[in-house]
């Protein structure tokens, strides 16, 4: 590690430690009542009444950090805090009463320290300099010079309203990404849990029936719950997020069935969407729906064991711009690494990840196992996706595999976790399949609820590319370093 690289570690936590006692002593004597985590899988928050707050130094510790997060006032929400662990489809269930029109807001701040260094042993491939009239060229497989230091903050703002009793419409935006600078809106969909008319057979059907209408994130996967949406790493154990990133909005509906009684725990998941990250009514010889399904099981054994296993289909059979790999608009952690020296922070900002080219006919299923017993979470991700462009003939198929092990203790405020992830595939105009994998090891500190350090060791490797690909003979690795706060 660089020296640099140590001074900044040590500040950060110095100026962590130097916040905590702060963070502490909030407290706020209006509330009557405290929000705590779940160990209920189709829960996110439970409602505990409690005593007016009084200035007593021998109140319990877990009250003093209940009243570090905002109350869960709209019903069917997962928190944007610590509380949103390991919580995967908006509950059905959950204690938050319906007193009326409520309107929440929330936001999600990061940023990270980078210290990763990269290679690569490519041919070198004079190209033409854009725009010159004198037939100057650059070596277009020649690495970029990268140091170690801050990346630009980026945020997310969250806006929910409860509009009666079970029904909510949701909005997201990123208020600054690497990718776009600019704020804009990431999504926005109306979520169903309950009748909006006063009738015995619907409210009958609506106790196992959700709704969920608009441009949303399309619900393929469980890793999606995992990962980090921009401004909110909260959820990700670690920096980076997969290799390949399923992960995009669409213009759709989606219709979940849910299990209660002895059936609790078990649901199914049908969808269409446009397939497409944007609307539109242009070309359409060019697109066909896309077709979605999940189902699952999702059970507290007993009270220190919950097993889920999940499995998700994608299909469409043509699009103009497929993006169930590609449409993470904000970009990756990773900044700048295996990129050229004319690549722009924003013009490459997927720069580590793998884009499939993939982007007219799209067929791909994921299965995500999830344990978690006591303190240990071990997740995993089976993923294959085939399909083509629309200028080829045949389609290529690409497969995944990720493996992750996390380990939470001293009461959920530290932990430590690993991953390895791997990617096989077949890119336009190569002649046998590329791999490349992935190593990521690192912990956090949950300084509050909704305030979060972590930072991991990665090691990135690229396998079986062609002498004339930048990425041939490619590595990088070293530190990253990030800082969460999210409410």
């Amino acid at each position: 590690m660089r020296p640099i690289t140590s001074a900044f570690a040590i500040a950060s936590v110095a100026a962590l430690v130097g916040a905590t006692p702060a963070f502490a002593q909030q407290k706020d004597s209006t509330q009557d009542t405290v929000t705590v985590a779940s160990s209920r899988p189709c829960c996110d928050s439970t409602t505990t009444t409690a005593a007016t707050p009084a200035p007593d130094a021998k109140k319990p510790a877990a009250n003093a950090k209940s009243l570090l997060v905002p109350p869960i006032e709209i019903q069917h929400l997962r928190a944007n805090d610590q509380r949103g662990i390991n919580v995967f489809e908006p509950p059905k269930e959950d204690n938050t009463p319906f007193t009326g029109f409520k309107l929440g807001f929330g936001a999600s701040f990061t940023q990270q320290f980078q210290a990763l260094d990269h290679s690569n042993k490519a041919l070198p491939k004079p190209t033409p300099v854009a725009g010159s009239t004198t037939g100057a060229t650059y070596n277009a497989n020649e690495l970029i010079r990268i140091g170690h230091g801050a990346n630009n903050a980026v945020a997310n703002a969250y806006v929910n309203a409860q509009l009666a009793k079970g029904i909510r419409v949701a909005m997201t935006g990123y208020l600054s990404a690497r990718h776009h600078n600019e704020t804009w809106v990431k999504d926005g969909y109306l979520l169903i849990d309950d009748s909006p008319i006063d009738f015995t057979p619907l409210n009958t059907l609506m106790q196992y029936v959700t709704v969920k209408a608009g441009h949303f994130e399309i619900n393929f996967g469980d890793a999606h719950f995992r990962r980090t949406d921009n401004g909110n790493a909260m959820f990700n154990p670690l920096v980076g997020n997969y290799i390949m990133d399923a992960f995009t909005t669409s213009v759709g509906g989606e219709v979940y069935l849910r299990g209660r009684g002895l059936t609790e725990g078990l649901f199914a998941m049908g969808g269409v969407t446009n397939g497409e990250v944007r609307g539109t009514i242009l070309n359409p010889q060019r697109r066909s729906p896309a077709f979605l399904g999940k189902v699952g099981a999702d059970r507290q054994i007993t009270k220190d064991l919950r097993v889920r296993l999940t499995g998700s289909l994608f299909s469409q059979a043509r699009s103009a711009n497929q993006t169930l790999y590609s449409g993470d608009r904000a970009g990756s952690r990773y900044y700048d690494v295996m990129e050229n020296t004319v690549s722009t922070e924003a013009a490459q900002a997927w720069s580590g990840s793998i884009q499939t080219g993939l982007s007219s006919e799209m067929h791909s299923y994921v299965i995500n196992p999830f344990v978690k017993f006591h303190g240990l979470e071990l997740f995993g991700n089976i993923e294959r996706a085939r399909g083509k462009s629309a200028t080829e003939a045949v389609r290529r198929q690409w497969n995944q595999n990720v493996g992750e092990a996390t380990y939470r203790f001293l009461g959920d405020r530290l932990y430590v976790s690993g991953r390895y992830n791997t990617v096989k595939g077949r890119f336009t105009g190569f002649t046998r399949d590329a791999s490349v994998d992935r190593t990521q090891v690192g912990g956090g500190w949950f300084i509050t609820p909704i305030v979060l350090m972590k930072g991991e060791y990665v090691t990135q490797k690229y396998n079986d590319f062609p002498s004339t690909d930048i990425r041939s003979g490619g590595k990088f690795d070293g530190f990253m370093v990030e800082g969460v706060v999210s409410f």
